[in-house]
Parts: C-alpha cells; sequence; structure tokens
C-alpha cells in the first residue's frame, strides 16, 4: 500500500510540475494562434497556425518588417497580425501607392498590393516615441495603421511577434 501511494504522488508530482511548466511556456514565451483573414496574404494566409514568440520583445525592441500580434481594442480576445514599417519616433507617408519613412521611400523585398486607400495617413504622420506603424500585405483588404479603429500601435500592445507557422504542411516553417 505504501509503495502505491508513493507511485501515486509522484505521479501527481510529475502532472503538476508539466502543467506549471507548461502554463509559464504559454503565457510567458510562446502561445499558438491562428491567423483569420486576408490581410497578410501572400505571407500568411486565412487559417494558417502560427506560434507567437511572446519573449523576444522582453529583451529588445520589435524592428521594422517584424510581423507583431496586437490586441483589437474594441473586441475582447481579437487579436491583430501586422507587420511593422514606422519606428518610434518616424515619419510616415504615403504618396501613390508607396509608403515614405523619414522622406525615403521605404524598400520593402516581400509582396505587397497597391494602396489605394490612405486613410488617416493623408499627411505626414508622426509618430510618438512609444508608436509604431503597422500594415498588412494585402494593403486592400486590411484594417491597419491607416484605420482610425487601429492606428498606431503603442509598444506596450504589441504581444508578440510571428515566428513560426505549424500548419497547413505547405506553409511549415519561420514567418519571414
Amino acid at each position: 500500500m505504501k509503495d502505491v501511494i508513493k507511485e501515486l504522488v509522484g505521479w501527481i508530482v510529475s502532472i503538476l510540475l508539466i502543467v506549471a511548466v507548461s502554463y509559464l511556456i504559454v503565457t510567458f514565451v510562446g502561445q499558438r494562434t491562428q491567423v483569420s483573414g486576408s490581410s497578410m496574404e501572400t505571407t500568411l494566409s486565412d487559417g494558417d497556425h502560427l506560434i507567437v514568440d511572446k519573449i523576444s520583445y522582453r529583451f529588445r525592441e520589435p524592428q521594422r518588417y517584424e510581423i507583431v500580434v496586437f490586441p483589437y481594442r474594441y473586441e475582447k480576445n481579437t487579436y491583430y497580425i501586422k507587420r511593422i514599417i514606422g519606428l518610434p519616433g518616424e515619419t510616415v507617408e504615403i504618396i501613390e501607392n508607396h509608403v515614405y519613412i523619414n522622406g525615403e521611400k521605404l524598400k520593402e523585398d516581400y509582396k505587397t498590393t497597391d494602396i489605394n486607400d490612405v486613410g488617416i495617413v493623408s499627411e505626414k504622420m508622426q509618430l510618438a516615441s512609444d508608436e509604431y506603424f503597422v500594415l498588412g500585405d494585402d494593403r486592400e483588404n486590411s484594417e491597419d495603421s491607416r484605420n482610425a479603429d487601429v492606428g498606431n500601435v503603442k509598444r506596450s500592445y504589441i504581444y508578440g511577434k510571428a515566428w513560426f507557422v505549424v500548419s497547413p504542411k505547405k506553409d511549415f516553417g519561420f514567418v519571414r
């Protein structure tokens, strides 16, 4: 009987340890999420399952071109996935389908669509010291920093970085 109790306690401790480690990983390191919508086509597609890296930004600031995840401020448990275009303190301008950062045309080496609707960026926009300007890669079908409901994203709202596509198998790999 003593051996059974000892083994049972061992199992309970192991299970509690696994639950605690899993909780810590999901809370502080990474989390699985699903892309909903086409705003990041062709980089990410509707239905893609991702791992979001939640730890990198504890040690460094987000960089231009990284794809970040942040909450939609008007709906609980709804997150946006967008690409960082403008960094804190920079000016952003959209002129004839091109993004300009501090007066220089942005060089983008990923596929995007034209910007026919500049939204709230009809004039030069100055980012605050804690704000990022984000765009979807499918600019015709994206609610992003051009939209007043989204606007510039404060650093404290950035949840993590899209890191790895786990499914579908054809897209399996690191997010670029």
